[in-house]
């Protein structure tokens, strides 16, 4: 944050007012919100009905307090010569009087601080202001105007500077401290890892020439440090590169941001006076004192008076420092505040950031809506990256019932029940057009669509009434606003399909059981249960806006070979980097075995149960141990475990089972123990697979029983078919890649450092194709061959 004064801070016009200008209780109560594309074509809108006078975009911007040490900046909407009026637009969905009251000061703050700052520019003496509340579901605009003398509004401006200098040089000094202190930041364990040091030296250039990186990079080099050392040496300006303001660290599991708070206290502690602020931005449902209470000073306690004792927890914060889960709630508590809300503030004023993806890639993704409304140069780190485009076509997903309709239906008032009827019909005619168990449509029909406007219109007039309403209304509003926004992006990069079962689009026709490849995130319904459902395919078209705003980003990850899928599915940058850092342990340390001759296609598996599973004991009693074996469904795993059980009853076992618990999960794990027998069965692409550390002796093989192929289904045909079209059969993006990425995590349990040894065991003789052995490690020495 520099600006042109010897010491200058540069703060925008918003985060001044937020500042300086929000007061009273917190108030998060339900009110439906505009989309940004809305509140650009809402702005384009109003714009138009001006004239062709009518000046936006305006960017102002002026230097106060001593010497001028504060640079205040910002873009006003627009402006009518004619009738010498500065406007400031808010595209909403309802009437400002449903706006909260401190919310509509804070939109006065802002504006007034946009005419301060453009009567200085113009040399105006008065200006008119106006601010403009436009519904985008009505088109309608209401005009609040008021008229300032250019005096008035210098003043109110200087107070508000004066009011933020204390804290503006405080900021300063902490920046300075902080990149003087990275500047010459040493890695915490003295000396490199093998690998590590290469993976480094990519992430820090990729930060320093600002561009993206995909860094395949094996497991036991310590990539969490090896990617958050070097981007914290390029948060400082150097040379040609302007610098980072903040850093995230963005996790697709929850284990992940546990590795990264360690490795950034260790991190933190070699800086001088350790001048980085950390924050790990907890869930709402975790850091959620009262989930009983609405977000509102009339119902928590802990909102009431937020605004008005923030600024002491603020300045107690950022003393701390350390901002884990912990500290957040004692300050927060400490000062009669929420912990959730009190982190949402404190976003703003950390220097590194660690948090689950969907903080930056969801649609409302709080750290993307920051980072864009405050202008900040922002790296980002994206951990277990293989997992980020089923995490975003998630994201991007979303599922409607006639059974969720029809529950609203039973709790809906008057005013909003003609509404949901409209909706109940125009779906109910839809499915009784498509009687099969499965389909595609090529779009939202015009009747279904305008039904789900006028129901999603009508729910929101009713909770601006009822704001403090809570239920499984809001519920099933939330959902139908979700449904209704992703319709309006309806495009080859999604499905909009109609199910009768919610099993019956992802199951294979021969087998009905749960599948760990169904399509997830969506709607899980009842036997018979009609679901529409928009199913994200390709999350490139939401994500390349996220990529295109951020100065440098690396994704990194023990698989995510090949380059192009993660590139083309995720719609990384042209100009993104490739690294694959080699394997720590020599090529012998992995005894490779394929199982010639063995299939685990589901018609043969009676066929051939029984040789799998002698492969298993066979093993195992050659060499002793803890094994890993992973099956691609429950019920398969059961077979395979219970014939073992009835035939070598001598080989210890345990289990996986669907739903497993945190402790079950534990007990688990901790059955795997240095110097311990017995083989584990657990699903592939499950919590096993991926994300577990059981070094040495504690496991030394595994067995896949499985391509890990999707089943052959109604939806996996929509997919693979949609993929092919966009980026060629030959590349086995619907299919193959994905199936292969899961093999080789689940591989990598077994060699978990250099010193390692183990064996692994693919059951299937389809891994000796050569389409197969493509995709996987060179150093597993997997020979091809021609299916005869």
């Amino acid at each position: 944050m520099q600006g042109a004064a010897a010491w200058a801070y540069r703060v925008s016009v918003r985060s001044l007012c937020e500042f300086t200008a929000k007061q009273g209780d917190l108030d998060r109560r339900f009110t439906p919100s505009a989309t940004a594309l809305e509140g650009q074509l809402g702005q384009l809108t109003v714009a138009a009905r001006r004239g062709g006078d009518y000046e936006t975009e305006i960017t102002l911007q002026g230097l106060y307090g001593p010497g001028g040490a504060l640079q205040v900046s910002g873009r006003a909407d627009g402006y009518d010569p004619r009738r010498r009026c500065l406007e400031e637009i808010k595209t909403i969905r309802g009437h400002p009087d449903d706006i909260p009251v401190n919310r509509r000061q804070l939109h006065w703050a802002q504006l007034q601080s946009y005419g301060a700052l453009f009567c200085r520019a113009r040399g105006l003496q008065e200006l008119a202001l106006a601010l403009v509340y436009f519904d985008v579901a009505s088109q309608s605009e209401v005009e609040l105007l008021q008229v300032f003398g250019a005096d008035e509004l210098e003043q109110t401006m200087v107070q508000r500077c004066q009011q933020f200098l204390g804290w503006a040089q405080q900021e300063a000094a902490h920046r300075a401290a902080r990149d003087k202190a990275l500047a010459t930041l040493a890695f915490p364990p003295g000396e490199f890892r093998p690998g590590q040091r290469q993976l480094s030296q990519a992430v820090y250039r990729a930060a320093t020439r600002q561009h993206c990186l995909l860094a395949q990079a094996p497991t036991g080099i310590g990539k969490t440090v090896g990617t958050l050392f070097p981007l914290l040496r390029a948060l400082p300006a150097q040379g040609s590169s302007e610098g980072l303001d903040k850093l995230a660290y963005l996790t697709n599991k929850g284990t992940g941001r546990f590795t990264a708070l360690q490795a950034l206290e260790r991190l933190r502690e070699g800086t001088a006076g350790q001048a980085l602020r950390v924050l790990a931005m907890v869930p709402k449902e975790q850091a959620c004192e009262h989930p009983d209470k609405a977000c509102h000073g009339d119902a928590c306690p802990l909102a009431r008076g937020f605004f008005d004792r923030l600024d002491a927890a603020r300045s107690e914060a950022v003393d701390t420092g350390w901002l884990d889960a912990a500290a957040q709630r004692s300050i927060a508590l400490r000062h009669g505040l929420c912990p959730y809300y009190l982190g949402q503030e404190l976003l703003r004023w950390a220097d590194v950031l660690v948090g689950d993806v969907h903080h930056y890639f969801d649609p409302n993704g709080q750290l993307w809506g920051l980072s864009q409304a405050l202008d900040w140069r922002l790296g980002v780190l994206v951990d277990e990256a293989h997992n980020l485009v089923e995490r975003t076509r998630r994201m991007y997903s979303a599922a409607l019932s006639l059974q969720q309709i029809e529950a609203a239906l039973q709790v809906a008032p008057a005013a909003v029940v003609a509404a949901l009827q409209g909706l109940h019909e125009a779906a109910s005619a839809l499915a009784a057009q498509h009687p099969g168990s499965y389909a595609v449509l090529s779009d939202v029909p015009e009747l279904l669509a305008d039904a789900l406007q006028s129901a999603a219109s009508a729910l929101a007039e009713h909770f601006h009434r009822h704001p403090l309403e809570l239920g499984p209304l809001l519920g099933f509003h939330f959902e139908l606003q979700r449904f209704v926004k992703l319709a309006d992006t309806l495009d080859s990069h999604s499905l909009f399909d109609l199910q009768r079962d919610a099993r019956a689009a992802s199951a294979p026709a021969a087998e009905l059981e749960p599948l760990l490849d169904a399509s997830p995130g969506l709607a899980a319904g009842e036997p018979g249960q009609v679901t529409f459902s928009i199913r994200n395919v390709v999350p490139a078209f939401h994500l390349r806006p996220r990529w295109a705003a951020l100065p440098t980003a690396t994704l990194f990850s023990a698989t995510l070979a090949p380059p192009a899928y993660a590139q083309q599915m995720l719609g990384l940058p042209e100009g993104t980097q490739w690294l694959d850092v080699p394997p720590v342990f020599p090529p012998e340390h992995l005894q490779v075995r394929v199982a010639d001759g063995l299939s685990t296609r589901y018609r043969q598996r009676h066929k051939t149960l029984a040789r799998l599973v002698d492969t298993l004991a066979t093993q195992f009693h050659q060499h002793p141990g803890n094994y890993l074996a992973f099956f691609s469904s429950f019920a398969y795993l059961e077979q395979a475990a219970d014939d073992l059980a009835r035939r070598w009853p001598d080989v210890p076992q345990w289990r996986q089972t669907p739903g497993m618990d945190m402790p079950e999960r534990q007990a688990f794990l901790d059955r795997f123990q240095a110097g311990g027998q017995g083989i584990a069965f657990a699903v592939l692409g499950g919590v096993f697979a991926e994300g577990v550390d059981l070094p040495g002796a504690r496991l030394i093989g595994a067995f896949i029983a499985t391509l890990a192929l999707p089943p052959v289904s109604p939806l996996q045909d929509q997919i693979k078919q949609r993929l092919d079209t966009l980026f060629g059969a030959e590349h086995g993006f619907a299919d193959l890649v994905p199936a292969m990425q899961k093999v080789v995590q689940a591989a990598g349990r077994v060699l978990r450092s250099p010193e390692d040894r183990g064996w692994l065991w693919l059951l299937d003789e389809r891994y000796r194709r050569p389409e197969v052995v493509r995709l996987l490690p060179a150093c597993w020495g997997v020979q091809g061959v021609s299916e005869g």
